[in-house]
């Protein structure tokens, strides 16, 4: 009975495959983490994404980045969880419903809050599966059950636990403090939130006069309208220019206020005119040097961006209109200096799209020094958590040394509201900054410390006010582990083992979570962060929203499918923490560094048809592993075992990039190029049966591992393959994400076969180029000498002529010592030696035919006789043996018949290459057209140098080279230089017919 052999279909479609793949782990959990099941736990939390958000290439990235650690790491056999969720986003909600509502022609303050985050939590229900299914399209192995959301009931429990915590230990406290404020939402922003943006502007020069008449200094400011907030100007006491100045005062124009002039090192002497004008609630540096010198707080700003009653005159009118309009009173009134071009760098809001004010607010904050500095003595004393790159440990220390009070209070209504509640009863029903307030963790309990503190008729009201988003993002790593109950993920998942993010959220968001977690856990959340670099465009910039190159990944996987983008983001990586960059055509939405991923999908199928074909219908458990006899077999077991030792190693150590072109160059080359070619012979139905059974063997062995090895990174197609090559059944609950990773075996590898292998594979490789230089067709054998100096790669080539023969359609092929036959054709005569050599035989024949035949002449009509045949016979000799090179050569072989001699000699009409040592000689002759080939050469050799006079012409222009753009002219250098190369090869070629 013959056995049913399972086949893959023809064509490889992504797109079904990856959908089907997809729904089925979901469906069936094979990604549920089970803290009971015991071995070393892995745990990698979600960065959470913005619950507003859609899929973009960072996004992508990143996911593909956790996804091939935490699918590497499962097959390791580890306990593994990689826990998903979102966040709540603050800001972004609240800025998109205030949008739709101003389109409504309402406010939040109309609606009400509780009907306001009715609307928020009705949107988040509809918008959330957004980002979710996008993720879902990458294929990332998520415990979608432990699904968590930063505002869910558990989480929120979490936050309320955290401040109130703090509260009471004194580190968080509500106060008067500079922040940044954005005047669109009219809300606190945290640094994170800030995007700085290059804008050409001016810096306005004017003179303060001092107060005792004796003249004036001169001041510089890119913000004229805080002049009217300044309550001194200071210099650097040691700049010998202004220091007897330091202890007067100045007038302040226009508001004729009477400010001092202070000396403080922080002021840059060769900065400006080396005066600083100091506006203490308007500028952080100036709110530091106020506190330095007791200096008064003027805040002369609305929190909607206006000017208020200490503006004097300008008061209402909105920020930059004043700036106008206090310049020009400022010129009217003789103070105006001057006003230049300068290009600064301004802070913009990220979300409300207007620069940020530092403004003077009443606010909560955490105090941030004894949080840092406990996270610094991890840092310093265990170097946890661990930096990938390295480098960023400094920047991150550095950064926590740095740390002023976080300032954590929104002028929001979405999100954690702050749980204190204030007796407004004390303060005529209103919230000042005066009012005295509560933290509890619950309405009840607020009300049961307020009456014993204001007793029973205390009138309460919570703060309006939310927290920062990061304050809840930064419990995340414990929190949804279940955190402050000590669940059972808890003690098994925590601390959690890597966190994969970028740079640029170092200090917001990894900061606060080490900070967060070493006071309440006593542990740093993770032991490494990976920090990885941006995803640049196809030239080279950062993608943004403000230039509009973003590059969608799901317009990518609908065109190439998700492993095929998942494995070109991860094979770019150059090393841990770099930048990559993605081939785009913008014009046509393709990109051809994803096509050629999808193009080696295609490949590994093909090559797994092809497999699956010549097993028998036997899987390759059924065949067993194999015991290697022949030289291809015992060389592909131990590439595939030195692969298995470098792939590992380099995950293990945040290699991926180098992994995924280790596994490339392994599968595509060795494997589907090199082998299956090599084996194909043997896997016919007449070949020797041990020989083909080892061949069965090694190929269902290596092809399982392949796909095993390459599942972290492409998840589906490996996924789809394996489970035809097992022949698992449709309802099977084995699925290959559970399998185990291979196993190196260092007895297998053999680095020296290896290296001999390679000599062949090169030998091969370079036969086929000549081959295809010349235009040999692909079912032309050829004759090819292999000539090398070395006793070593004679052997190797020798013992591995049949792969020579086999794979590059060699039909004669001879190996031979170079040095021996460079003596021998040393030793042979030139042509012209060998012309007069054969002349003087002629000669001496001669003359002993004519002695013969004079001795002949004697004997009557026989003379006569040999004369005439004598004659002839010369005249035939001397036309077939000496009139042309060929026939001398003929002649001279028979005489001197040394074969050594014979093969040192390179055939007229030959194509040579050189591998390592080893010269590959292929002749011509007989085998292709040689006039059609030289004419083809020279065809295109005269278009390359056309193309390089034509170059060199517009490039020695120097009109050319002054006008035209930078990339252009370097376009045209490249070309030149490719031109010219490309020439070059040409003429060698050649001079090879020649």
């Amino acid at each position: 009975m013959t056995a049913t052999i399972p086949n893959l279909p023809s064509l490889y479609d992504p797109f079904s495959t990856e959908a089907k793949w997809q729904k089925f782990w979901e469906e069936n959990q094979i990604y549920k983490a089970d803290p009971k099941k015991g071995g070393e736990p892995y745990c990698i939390v979600i960065p959470p994404p913005n619950v507003t958000g859609s899929l973009h290439m960072g996004h992508a990235f990143e996911s593909a980045l956790i996804d091939t650690l935490v699918r590497y790491h499962r097959m390791q056999g580890r306990n593994t969880l990689w826990l998903p969720g979102t966040d709540h986003a603050s800001i972004a909600v609240h800025s998109m419903l205030e949008k739709q509502l101003k389109k409504e022609g309402k406010t939040r303050y109309e609606l009400g809050r509780e009907k306001f985050l009715e609307r928020a939590w009705q949107w988040k229900a509809e918008s959330e599966g957004t980002i979710l299914n996008q993720l879902r399209r990458l294929g990332v192995s998520v415990d979608w059950s432990r699904e968590r959301f930063t505002l869910d009931e558990g989480l929120s429990k979490a936050v309320v636990e955290a401040f109130t915590r703090l509260y009471e230990e004194g580190l968080i406290y509500r106060g008067e403090y500079l922040v940044n404020w954005c005047p669109a939402s009219q809300s606190a922003v945290s640094d994170v939130e800030v995007e700085n943006q290059e804008v050409n502007g001016n810096l306005w020069h004017f003179r303060y006069p001092l107060t005792d008449g004796s003249g004036f200094v001169e001041v510089a400011t890119t913000r004229p309208e805080t002049m009217l907030g300044d309550t001194a100007v200071a210099v650097n006491p040691n700049d010998d220019r202004y220091k007897h100045l330091i202890g007067k005062t100045l007038t302040l124009p226009i508001l004729q206020r009477e400010i001092p002039i202070i000396g403080d090192e922080f002021v840059d002497p060769t900065f400006g005119t080396g005066c600083v004008k100091v506006t203490p609630a308007h500028d952080p540096n100036d709110f530091d040097m106020g506190k330095r010198h007791n200096l008064p707080l003027i805040n002369i700003m609305n929190k909607d961006g206006t000017l208020n009653a200490n503006a004097g005159e300008f008061q209402g009118q909105d920020r930059f209109v004043a700036r106008k309009n206090v310049v020009s009173r400022l010129e009217a009134d003789g103070f105006l200096v001057k006003i230049e071009d300068y290009k600064h760098t301004v802070p913009y809001s990220d979300r409300g799209k207007v620069p940020i004010e530092p403004l003077l607010s009443t606010q909560w904050f955490v105090k941030i020094r004894p949080l840092a500095d406990n996270t610094l003595e991890f840092l310093d004393q265990q170097t946890s958590p661990e930096f990938v790159p390295q480098r960023w440990t400094k920047v991150y220390g550095d950064w926590l040394v740095k740390l002023k009070d976080w300032c954590i209070s929104r002028q929001l209504w979405w999100g954690h509201q702050i749980p204190a509640w204030y007796a407004v009863s004390e303060t005529d029903g209103q919230i000042t900054d005066n009012t005295p307030f509560v933290v509890a963790k619950s309405e009840t309990e607020a009300w049961e410390k307020a009456k014993s503190q204001f007793g029973e008729n205390v009138k309460l009201e919570q703060d309006p006010d939310v927290l920062d988003t990061w304050f809840s993002s930064g419990l995340w790593p414990f929190s949804t582990l279940g955190w402050p109950e000590q669940t059972q993920d808890l003690a098994t998942y925590y601390p959690t083992t890597t966190l994969v993010t970028g740079f640029d959220i170092i200090f917001f968001w990894v900061a606060r979570m080490t900070m967060m977690a070493g006071h309440f856990t006593q542990q740093m959340p993770f032991q490494t962060v990976y920090i990885h670099g941006l995803v640049l465009d196809e030239k080279g910039q950062k993608m943004s929203k403000t230039k509009g190159n973003g590059i969608d990944p799901l317009l990518l996987i609908d065109k190439y499918g998700t492993d095929a983008l998942r494995y070109t983001l991860i094979r770019e990586v150059a090393g841990a923490g770099q930048d990559i960059r993605l081939e785009y055509d913008r014009k046509k939405d393709e990109s051809a560094s994803v096509e050629a991923s999808r193009n080696f999908a295609n490949k590994l199928w093909n090559a797994a048809r092809f497999v699956m074909m010549n097993l028998d219908g036997q899987t390759p458990e059924q065949l067993g592993n194999p015991v290697a006899t022949e030289l291809s077999d015992r060389w592909i077991i131990s590439r595939y075992h030195q692969v298995i030792k470098q792939t590992t190693n380099y995950i293990d150590n945040y290699g991926l990039g180098e992994a995924a072109k280790g596994l490339y160059e392994f599968i595509w080359g060795d494997f589907c190029d090199q082998y299956i070619e090599l084996v194909k012979s043997r896997l016919q139905a007449d070949a020797d049966p041990v020989s083909r059974r080892v061949a069965q063997q090694t190929l269902g062995y290596i092809l399982e591992g392949i796909l095993k090895l390459l599942h972290p990174l492409m998840p589906h197609i490996t996924e789809e393959i394996w489970q035809t090559l097992t022949q698992q059944s449709a309802d099977s609950p084995q699925t290959l994400p559970l399998q185990l990773y291979p196993q190196v075996d260092a007895n297998l590898i053999n680095s020296a076969l290896e290296e001999q292998f390679e000599l062949l594979i090169g030998t091969i490789r370079t036969i086929r180029n000549l081959r295809a230089e010349a235009d040999i067709k692909p079912g032309v054998k050829v004759t090819a000498n292999l000539q090398t100096e070395s006793e070593k790669e004679r052997e190797i080539l020798t013992a591995g002529q049949s792969y020579i023969k086999d794979l590059a359609k060699v039909e004669t092929l001879t190996i031979t010592d170079k040095q021996e036959n460079q003596t021998f054709a040393a030793k042979k005569p030139q042509k012209g030696l060998k012309t007069i050599g054969l002349i003087i035989v002629a000669i001496v024949f001669g003359r002993l035919g004519l002695a013969a035949g004079n001795a002949i002449d004697d004997i009557p009509i026989v003379g006569t006789f040999f004369e005439l045949v004598g004659f002839g016979y010369t005249a035939w000799f001397v036309s077939q043996n000496l009139l042309t090179a060929q026939a001398r050569q003929k002649l001279w072989r028979q005489f001197f018949p040394q074969k050594e001699l014979e093969q040192s000699q390179e055939p007229e009409n030959a194509i040579a290459g050189v591998i390592g040592t080893i010269q590959v000689l292929i002749p011509l002759s007989g085998v292709v057209d040689i006039e059609a080939v030289r004419a083809k050469l020279e065809k295109s050799l005269s278009k390359a140098e056309a193309e390089v006079q034509s170059l060199s012409t517009r490039l020695n222009n120097p009109s050319f080279v002054d006008r035209a753009r930078a990339d252009v002219v370097q376009g045209a250098r490249d070309a030149l230089a490719e031109a010219q190369k490309q020439a070059e090869i040409l003429r060698d070629r050649l001079k090879g017919l020649s």
